[in-house]
């Protein structure tokens, strides 16, 4: 599914491969692709690339200047309620900015295909999160949302012409890899569940699937209102 990080960049490929047109079956899902004499066989599917995000400007390129995205810069779940409302699109930007360079495990994951920077992921420890101390579809009764050994898999952007071509999967792959690296026990997903839902309640599709999360090992752990669910994932 992924190989290891390169020794000289860190980055990681995902290779993205085809189901088969056989009902039940798959071809090479989460698995490297074929080789021969040892080299990669690339089909015309692309080849997704992921790395830690160091630097906001590889998040410019993913977010731009317009959509959902570009209002919120993966604020919302870390501001309170006021501050969201208060601060400007450039404020939030500049926010996220000052996280990035924080001397602490990176806020996210970054895709890249051809070298051009095309998905990003916010993955975090949960207690980073003040939305998860009080929104429903983000709380496990029971559990302490400052818990350290738990971390947070919160927004996936994928930019438009780069959709439904593993970005997204790749995406959660390297965050899982990126919360178990740096210490983390759990890591939790808050994803739209499409089958309850054929239109998910405002724009939770940035939460990612339940499918995406199901497929990558999560368990479902709550379901806190229709549509929406609560997956975890021992590490």
């Amino acid at each position: 599914m992924v190989d290891g990080p390169s020794a000289d960049t860190g980055v990681r490929t995902h290779w993205v491969t085809q189901r088969s047109a056989t009902p039940g079956t798959t071809t090479g899902v989460h698995q490297p692709p074929p080789t021969t004499a040892g080299i990669p066989v690339v089909s015309a599917r692309p080849v997704v690339k992921t790395a830690l995000c160091r630097s906001i400007g590889d998040v410019d390129e993913v977010i731009g200047a317009h959509g959902p995205a570009a209002h919120c810069w993966c604020q919302a779940d870390r501001l309170s309620g006021v501050e969201q409302r208060t601060l400007t699109p450039t404020e939030l930007r500049g926010r996220l900015a000052d996280r990035i360079a924080q001397d602490l495990p990176a806020p996210g994951v970054i895709a890249s295909i051809g070298g051009e920077r095309v998905g990003w992921c916010s993955v975090a420890p949960r207690a980073e999160f003040v939305r998860a101390r009080s929104c429903s579809a983000m709380s496990v009764p029971g559990t302490q949302p400052d818990d350290p050994a738990v971390w947070s898999v919160t927004c996936f952007v994928v930019r438009a012409g780069f959709r439904r071509r593993g970005v997204a999967t790749a995406l959660l792959d390297a965050a899982v890899e990126h919360a178990r690296s740096s210490g983390a026990g759990w890591l939790e997903g808050y994803p739209a569940d499409t089958s309850e839902r054929s239109e998910p309640e405002g724009d939770s599709l940035h939460r990612g699937t339940l499918h995406l999360f199901l497929r990558a090992g999560f368990e479902l752990v709550a379901r806190p209102r229709h549509g929406r669910a609560i997956v975890r994932l021992e590490l």
